[in-house]
């Protein structure tokens, strides 16, 4: 089978945006074995997630695992008539190729001088990307919640929870002391507590 590099930005542009249905492994691999570009898609929908997952326990930079989790793709494409189903599921294959090429990057000299040469301005935001975790208040219904309080206590919630301000931003803007501030809040988490409770 032979492999078209070229095609897969194409492929990607024409997908873009548009959720395939997944379908069972073994009609996946037979549109895989007849050069389906479609089906190529179709396979990282369904598993470039966890993947990426195997592939980042090993390589701990986003950049250097989604480079990776493509050349782990690209080898699963070239080598799809290699795979047996009698030896074990199509995922488990596939993931024993991800950790392969993960290790193979870690031991090859492209790997040694990016590692090597890393600033640590450009990792450092890495780690904070890494560990932050965002929540839309609009979908856990926190917005709603603070509904039941006074105006006042809401309008502070909303610039220090909502609108990051901090509590000495809002007694300037305001025109509160400081003290009120933090008293106000406190006695809106109370209230909102109770509602917990």
């Amino acid at each position: 089978m032979e492999i078209v590099l070229s095609e897969f930005p194409a492929l990607h542009l024409e997908c873009r945006g548009s959720l395939l249905p997944e379908i069972p492994d073994d009609e996946l691999l037979t549109q895989l074995k007849k050069g389906d570009n479609l089906s190529l898609y179709k396979l990282y929908q369904m598993y470039a997630g966890p993947l990426l997952g195997i592939i980042l326990k090993f390589i701990k930079y986003d950049d250097l695992a989604e480079d990776v989790l493509q050349e782990t793709f690209v080898k699963i494409w070239k080598s799809i008539d290699k795979y047996d189903p009698e030896k074990g599921r199509l995922f488990t294959w596939m993931a024993r190729i991800a950790r392969n090429t993960a290790i193979d990057y870690l031991r090859g000299q492209a790997c040694a001088k990016i590692l090597k040469t890393t600033d640590i301005d450009v990792a450092s935001p890495n780690v904070d990307k890494r560990n932050y975790v965002s929540y839309n208040t609009d979908t856990i219904g926190i917005k709603e919640l603070i509904n039941v309080l006074p105006q006042a206590q809401k309008q502070i919630l909303d610039l220090v929870y909502f609108q990051g301000y901090t509590q000495l931003e809002v007694s300037d803007r305001l025109q509160i002391p400081l003290g009120s501030v933090k008293s106000k809040i406190r006695y809106a988490i109370l209230v909102l507590r109770a509602h917990f409770v």
